[in-house]
């Protein structure tokens, strides 16, 4: 049941985060010299007005498709370094976020790749003339028919360097944050409390490594159509710090935190819901006590910021 609730927040998270994440997508990887977009809201304006609503949510497939082996991947891992490391201390929180951050890459570097692309794909058009790709399964067994295993792995190493710290840094802030508010059985903010707690863990985590989220971004955007812009990440950065200097590493930043914390506060309201009207009402309160460090991780793990 714990990871059944997992797998709904993490699905509510994403029905909520997506239209924030395309807007981040585009303004990352738009032409500098041929700017598409002004600025975070002047990109979500176009994007209805040009697309529809629809258009928000394009390569939704990816991450719904990808969230129940996150999940399991993340949970697996998560519980299992807890265990090996004996002690639920913030450190060994962040140390086993980092494995399991470091081992779900496997799956979440391709579904990211067939996201960004299906996000760019017919931007600007309500009704795409010619769509490359028709989903985002399609998408992926394309690329790999032309790219092979590599194609299909494109930004692995920059998904790597993003996730690791980055799953570490939510762990650690949401073990931090949960263990300074307490979440007593009997308190009536007990649920206010790890919405914040989930929401401000998510923002941390992103702040920690934003940077290399745009480099991914851009790596894995590049491509499309057929001509490549960047040999390497150590390419990539040089061009793009030389194009735009260093606030290129903040593009989209603005849309990236505004969909942060209700994201997780989606996540974290669903897994809580769920667990308490399946283990009664009565009981599932008493779950995230900080006595019980068992499932402290589980609703950790389940709450994760890839759903981010």
């Amino acid at each position: 049941m714990d990871f059944l609730a997992g797998c709904i927040g993490g699905a509510a998270g994403v029905l909520v985060g997506h239209p924030f994440d395309t807007v981040k997508v585009r303004l990352q990887v738009q032409n500098v010299d041929k700017p598409l977009y002004r600025g975070t809201f002047h990109c979500f304006q176009s994007i209805v007005r040009q697309e529809s609503m629809f258009g928000l949510y394009k390569g939704i497939g990816s991450p719904m498709m990808g969230l129940t082996f996150i999940n399991a991947i993340v949970f697996g891992v998560q519980g299992n370094t807890m265990r090996l490391l004996g002690q639920d201390t913030p450190m060994n929180q962040f140390f086993a976020g980092a494995a399991a951050g470091t081992i779900q890459c496997v799956i979440c570097c391709p579904m990211e790749l067939a996201k960004t692309r299906m996000q760019l794909q017919g931007t600007g058009e309500k009704k795409s003339k010619k769509r490359l790709y028709k989903n985002s399964l399609d998408c992926l067994v394309r690329i790999y028919n032309r790219e092979g295993l590599r194609g299909v792995n494109r930004g692995m190493v920059t998904t790597l360097i993003r996730e690791t710290p980055g799953f570490g840094v939510y762990f650690l802030a949401y073990d931090v944050l949960t263990r300074s508010l307490g979440c007593e059985p009997d308190d009536p903010y007990m649920i206010p409390k790890l919405l914040f707690s989930g929401g401000m863990s998510g923002i941390a985590s992103w702040l920690s490594t934003y940077p290399v989220d745009v480099i991914k971004s851009r790596l894995q955007a590049d491509g499309v159509g057929g001509v490549y812009q960047y040999s390497s990440i150590a390419d990539c950065v040089r061009q793009s710090v030389r194009k735009e200097g260093y606030m290129v590493f903040t593009r989209g930043l603005t849309s990236t935190l505004l969909r942060a914390f209700p994201v997780n506060a989606a996540t974290f309201a669903t897994v809580t819901l769920v667990l308490m009207y399946s283990r009664g009402v009565e009981e599932g309160p008493k779950d995230c006590e900080p006595a019980q460090p068992s499932h402290h991780a589980q609703l950790q793990q389940q709450a994760q910021p890839s759903s981010l």
